[in-house]
C-alpha cells in the first residue's frame, strides 16, 4: 500500500515573501519543504567552483544532474554572484529538464512537500491539490529586500533594488520556457499590505479545507 503525499505548490515573484511563508506551512504540518530557486543557484555554484562555463547548456545540465537537493545552504546560495550566475542558466532547457525532475522526486517524499518557486504550479507540480500564487507590488517588494540588507549591516541603493526587482520580473514573466504566472486553479495571495502572519492564516484556511476535503 502507497501513502499518497499531499504537495503544495507556492510560486510568485522575488521578494513577495513565499520563502518564509513556505517555510512557516511546512513547519505547520510537518512536511518536507524545498526551495527549487536554490536549486539553480547550487548548479550555478558548483559551475562556479570549477571554474566551468556558464554558456554551455551540456555542461551545465551534467551538473544539474549531479545536485544534491539535501542540504542546500540558503546562506551560502543567497549570495549575488551566484544568483547572477543561476540567471544565466535558469534559462537553458536541458537545465530546468533537469531540475524539473528532481523537483518533482522531491515533491513525492511522505507525508507531504512544500515546493517554492516560479513554475511549481504550472511545471513542476501541475496536479498539486494546493496552489499557491504569492505576489506584491514592485515598490514593497523592493522595499523589503532593501531593509532586510540594512537590517543585516550592509548597505543598499532602494533605486538599484527596485531596478533590480523590475528587471528580474520581465526576466522571469518573459522567458519561453516556464514563465512565471500564476496557475489557472491558484489562490492569489497579494502581501502587499499583509504580514507574514496574516499570510499564513490565509494559506492555512485555504490548505486546511483542501486536507479536510481530501480526508
Amino acid at each position: 500500500m502507497t501513502t499518497k503525499t499531499f504537495i503544495i505548490a507556492i510560486d510568485g515573484p522575488a521578494a513577495a515573501g513565499k520563502g518564509t511563508l513556505s517555510r512557516c506551512i511546512a513547519e505547520q504540518y510537518g512536511f518536507h519543504h524545498l526551495d527549487t530557486g536554490l536549486t539553480y543557484r547550487a548548479t550555478a555554484k558548483a559551475l562556479l567552483d570549477a571554474g566551468l562555463p556558464l554558456d554551455d547548456e551540456a555542461v551545465a545540465e551534467k551538473i544539474a544532474r549531479e545536485v544534491e537537493l539535501a542540504g542546500l545552504d540558503r546562506d551560502i546560495l543567497s549570495k549575488h554572484e551566484i544568483g547572477e550566475a543561476a540567471s544565466k542558466i535558469a534559462v537553458m532547457p536541458a537545465v530546468r529538464r533537469a531540475l524539473v525532475e528532481a523537483q518533482r522526486r522531491f515533491s513525492a517524499k511522505a507525508p507531504g512537500t512544500v515546493l517554492d518557486g516560479r513554475d511549481i504550479g504550472t511545471v513542476v507540480c501541475p496536479n498539486a491539490p494546493v496552489k499557491l500564487y504569492v505576489t506584491a507590488s514592485p515598490e514593497v517588494r523592493a522595499r523589503r529586500r532593501y531593509d532586510e540588507i540594512l537590517g543585516k549591516g550592509a548597505t543598499a541603493d532602494f533605486d538599484a533594488i527596485f531596478e533590480d526587482v523590475k528587471r528580474r520580473d520581465e526576466r522571469d514573466m518573459g522567458r519561453a520556457d516556464s514563465p512565471l504566472k500564476p496557475a489557472v486553479d491558484a489562490h492569489l495571495l497579494d502581501t502587499s499590505e499583509m504580514s507574514i502572519e496574516a499570510a499564513f492564516h490565509a494559506a492555512q484556511s485555504i490548505i486546511d479545507a483542501v486536507l479536510s476535503r481530501n480526508a
